[in-house]
């Protein structure tokens, strides 16, 4: 299967009211065109799994800008001014979550498992409404799976077949999305013929990734 494909067909696989994992740390690793083209079509109602908001003028800052998502599951919105406020006025479904207790739920949906047990949040509005598992005297909330309709990430070198590397630091939630969606898009900066990317540098072998589009870097 091809899986290069153009801006507008990557888009057309995202729909009104999905659930989409965007990857990136602050807008660092995260795919634009792609954000920039939901934008464009107008796409709403979504629910965004990312491990922030980054800020109002950046990739997934302008969605909450823009309105285009209903919910966003995250670890922290502090450098998004306008996540706040949709947050406060009702406007916005907001899920607050610890970092490492979201990329661990976003790779147990990657891995199959039912879910992890993490010590994080135990005694505070973390726990309520969820099932506390005690293990060896010691107790542990049960945080379950992840997952997402779709992934959209962002690599620095992607061969054809969709073979990743990722840039230093920009790796960050990319790897763990594109385990955790039906459909993963990985907007390439570079791509490259299948054979020229060392086997022991892939950061995500191609059997993850459904689609490449080629990046404006």
């Amino acid at each position: 299967m091809e899986k290069i494909i153009t801006l507008d067909e990557a888009i057309s696989k995202i729909n009104n009211g999905m659930t989409v994992m965007i990857g990136g740390f602050l807008g660092t690793g995260s795919p634009d065109l792609l954000v920039d083209k939901i934008i464009e079509k107008d796409i709403r109602d979504l629910t965004v799994v990312a491990n922030d908001t980054s800020f109002p003028d950046q990739n997934i800052g302008k969605l909450v800008v823009g309105k285009n998502v209903s919910k966003v599951i995250v670890s922290h919105i502090g450098t998004n001014p306008e996540t706040g406020r949709q947050m406060n006025a009702g406007e916005l479904d907001v899920v607050l979550v610890p970092q490492g207790t979201l990329a661990e739920q976003v790779r147990a949906a990657g891995a199959g498992l039912g879910g992890i047990l993490t010590p994080t949040g135990l005694g505070t509005i973390v726990e309520e409404g969820k099932d506390i598992i005690t293990v060896d005297g010691n107790q542990f909330i049960l945080e379950k799976p992840i997952k997402a309709d779709v992934a959209i990430i962002r690599a620095a070198k992607v061969d054809k077949k969709g073979n990743c590397i990722f840039d230093k630091a920009a790796r960050n939630f990319n790897p763990l999305m594109a385990m955790a969606a039906d459909v993963v898009i990985v907007e390439a900066d570079e791509i490259v013929e299948v054979g020229s990317i060392d086997p022991n540098h892939v950061m995500t072998p191609h059997i993850f990734v459904n689609y490449i589009i080629k990046g404006a870097k």
